[in-house]
């Protein structure tokens, strides 16, 4: 029996996101489903992060223990023919000892969110980012998400049927740049709670379009209550950008 790391890329469109569902295509299904076909072993894969529908990946890691004899660049042809038409792509393999867990060892993940910030609708990032309309700037949404770097209780940003049972997380980075009309927020933390990236950048958003003061957001942030924070970014806008081990 040999362990094996995944490197994964995925568009999410059309997924209902990672996890298995009973009555929807899951990216795991279809993973999953291209093992069974190429190595004949009903398998479970173990992931870094678990993505919602419609989130995209660009450096997601899974692992899966297989007793079949394969070389890595093998595995990697056979999965990547067999999870066809899905916009699903295995972009490596690696042999890993069986103390490597996808999961548990990791020392942190991120993100990014991607917003395109013109009047004009989307046609070519559509499904790849955020529409926002009203014109942002960038310095003030920079200013707010220096307070939120550090050790904190992110209840604000904490989605209503989160199962961590705690709110406290550690931020290690929350950085926007613009390039144009191309806003990215790019964030790393040990572990996220569920939606707390799409609801900070969403309540960024609203410092960013002049609608709250960074005082507000700060007021917002300390009330550790997800009545008081802003709305939640779309889930296309974003994607799980790698792991550290």
């Amino acid at each position: 029996m040999a362990r094996w790391k995944l490197t994964l890329e995925y568009e999410g469109t059309g997924f209902s996101g990672w996890q298995r569902q009973a009555n929807a295509v899951s990216v795991q299904q279809v993973m999953e489903e291209a093992i069974l076909k190429f190595s004949g072993e009903s398998v479970t894969l173990h992931v870094a992060g678990r993505t919602d529908a419609g989130v995209h990946a660009r450096g997601q890691v899974a692992h899966v223990d297989l007793a079949k004899d394969v070389t890595a660049d093998v595995m990697q042809g056979a999965l990547n023919f067999h999870v066809r038409p899905h916009r699903v792509a295995v972009v490596k393999v690696e042999a890993v000892g069986a103390e490597f867990h996808a999961r548990f060892g990791a020392v942190a993940r991120s993100y990014r969110y991607t917003v395109v910030n013109r009047r004009a609708p989307l046609a070519l990032m559509a499904h790849q980012a955020w529409h926002v309309a009203k014109p942002l700037t960038l310095a003030p949404m920079q200013d707010a998400a220096k307070i939120l770097i550090g050790r904190h209780d992110f209840t604000t940003f904490r989605a209503q049927h989160c199962q961590a049972n705690s709110p406290i997380r550690t931020l290690d980075a929350m950085d926007i740049a613009q390039d144009g009309e191309v806003f990215v927020f790019a964030t790393r933390a040990r572990s996220f709670l569920y939606h707390q990236v799409r609801n900070m950048v969403g309540t960024l958003v609203m410092v960013g379009t002049g609608q709250w003061s960074v005082e507000a957001f700060a007021a917002a942030f300390a009330a550790a209550d997800r009545a008081k924070g802003g709305p939640t970014a779309p889930a296309q806008g974003l994607c799980f950008w790698d792991v550290t081990y």
